[in-house]
């Protein structure tokens, strides 16, 4: 979990990316792979902010969704605020391990995509800029 990605120098911003890129981190210069399966979660704080460095486009593209949030409303604000605090009792339990999700993984990529559905899916998941008219309604 990497928060405020655009608030950290672009020297820290490339260690992230290269965890993204290579599947590994390197430190003091000792390179460690990382286990399988991984995943990267990363926040950004508003460009307009003081103290920011925008993500070149190139990086931007090796995320696979970016969401767009509106700042809360005071109603919102106060519920995450009673939300997170307090000592509360959790328990989480395992549903599937790492290997049986890189199993499903491979089976899935194993899996021919029609030509229809793959221009399909290609056309939803495009950038703003790509889009065609055929974009359809979600």
């Amino acid at each position: 979990m990497a928060d405020e990605i655009n608030r950290t120098p672009p020297k820290t911003q490339a260690a992230l990316l290269e965890v993204m890129q290579e599947r590994q981190v390197t430190l003091g210069g000792k390179t460690t792979p990382l286990p399988e399966p991984f995943f990267v979660l990363a926040t950004q704080v508003s460009i307009e902010q003081e103290g920011t460095y925008p993500l070149p486009e190139a990086q931007q593209d090796r995320f696979m969704l970016s969401i767009r949030m509106d700042y809360l409303n005071e109603a919102q604000e106060v519920e995450v605020v009673r939300a997170s605090t307090g000592a509360g009792e959790v328990s989480l339990d395992k549903v599937i391990s790492g290997a049986d999700l890189l199993e499903i993984a491979r089976t899935v990529q194993a899996v021919r995509l029609p030509e229809a559905s793959a221009s399909t899916l290609s056309t939803w998941s495009a950038p703003a800029g790509r889009r065609s008219s055929r974009r359809p309604t979600l």
